[in-house]
């Protein structure tokens, strides 16, 4: 196991489905002298920086952004829409689903789960056609919110969100439509105001290729309308006193200055490249690590073709082999750090990153040192992914 002290010959290859690597340019911009917070150039820098980051999630609305992890902007989405006690609807896809079902009981919802019936739920993505049905059937509009992940990374699944939409207008609902992307954000398209999402989550460390540490509410006017009515307490999370200062370029509370330095750097990034051209690489090297994986003769965990991710592939596990142990020696052998399974898949799955600064050699160095570690453990491989990928991005 790598100790925090030793520093091995060449780089260390992270292919998690986050934190991703973070480009030698963000993290120079993260390194600047801190300003004051309260002072003007802040303020001009503020405005630039919440511009900036509605161009991501292709919203003309306000989007929040909190000194949080993912986590605390699920919580935030909640707290500022509803009222304790208020039914909220959740689709599973998998363990980020699950965590969010399981933070929304923990402060007090009334939290509904459902997924599609008679199947593995955790190979697919989200069915609308099962929203729509349960909408339907709550005939006193209960349901206050349906909650769904854009991106599921625990199982490599990316859901259609305009989908859901339809089936929530489908339905003739007032519930609101909350989304999860923090995985999906600047790796696969997300259309915010399109989609009619009244409340996106997400995060720094994954597509937007910073460390963690900032977190996201995207807002439309009916979640900013909710809120004004919702009496679940809140402080530091609640969007009012935000709204009110970022006006200016400043937040009510100290935020994280020299992260927001490097989430302007990777906006001007992500916008020189184009989001269009960073959705088609993505594309390209997820459809390239799945050739690997046909090759190698395992099976990938999504089995809905339309709902493949191009941020990460869950590969379930040779049999009698545990994967946990395969990722152990992918670190030792190969200075290779893949994402381990979650959930009710720990130990059976492993997971290939394959986002945000990530290009065809980044990608060939991971599924070398996969295909390596699965001869190294026994495994007698179908055929060489590496040539498989290697054909596909020639």
């Amino acid at each position: 196991m790598l100790k925090l002290d030793s520093h091995p010959s060449g780089r260390h290859f992270l292919h998690i489905p986050g934190p991703s690597p973070v480009p030698s340019r963000i993290l120079r911009a993260i390194s600047y002298q801190t300003i004051d917070h309260r002072g003007p150039e802040f303020g001009e820098f503020g405005l630039k920086v919440l511009s900036g980051i509605k161009q991501i999630f292709k919203t003309q609305y306000p989007v929040i952004i909190y000194s949080a992890s993912g986590t605390g902007s699920w919580e935030g989405a909640l707290v500022n829409t509803l009222s304790p006690g208020d039914k909220v609807l959740f689709y599973e896809t998998g363990q980020f689903a699950h965590l969010w079902f399981a933070l929304a009981k923990r402060l007090g919802f009334d939290a509904e789960v459902i997924s599609k019936p008679d199947e593995d739920t955790w190979r697919w993505g989200v069915d609308a056609a099962v929203i729509e049905e349960r909408l339907r059937k709550d005939h006193q509009h209960q349901i206050k919110a349906v909650c769904v992940v854009h991106n599921e990374t625990a199982t490599g699944v990316t859901s259609n969100i305009e989908a859901v939409r339809n089936a929530i207008d489908a339905a003739k609902h007032p519930a609101l439509l909350m989304v999860d992307t923090v995985s999906g954000l600047g790796a696969a398209d997300y259309r915010h105001d399109d989609w009619g999402v009244d409340v996106a989550i997400s995060g720094s460390q994954k597509g937007l290729m910073l460390p963690p540490g900032l977190g996201f509410n995207a807002l439309s006017p009916k979640a900013i309308e909710a809120s004004k009515a919702s009496k679940t307490p809140k402080a530091y999370l609640a969007w009012d006193e935000i709204l009110e200062s970022n006006k200016t370029g400043y937040w009510p509370t100290t935020p994280s200055t020299n992260l927001l330095y490097g989430l302007h750097e990777a906006i001007d990034m992500m916008m020189n490249e184009g989001l269009d051209a960073i959705f088609a690489r993505h594309q390209r090297l997820a459809e390239a690590c799945r050739l690997a994986v046909k090759a190698w003769g395992l099976e990938n965990q999504c089995l809905d073709i339309n709902a493949y991710s191009p941020v990460n592939t869950c590969i379930v596990g040779p049999d009698g082999m545990n994967t946990d142990t395969l990722r152990k020696h992918a670190l030792s052998k190969f200075n290779l750090s893949l994402g381990t399974g979650l959930g009710k898949i720990k130990g059976q799955a492993f997971r290939i990153g394959h986002l945000g600064d990530c290009n065809e050699l980044s990608l060939m160095a991971a599924l070398s040192g996969v295909e390596m570690s699965l001869q190294g453990m026994g495994y007698k491989i179908k055929a060489s992914g590496v040539v498989a990928a290697q054909e596909y991005l020639k």
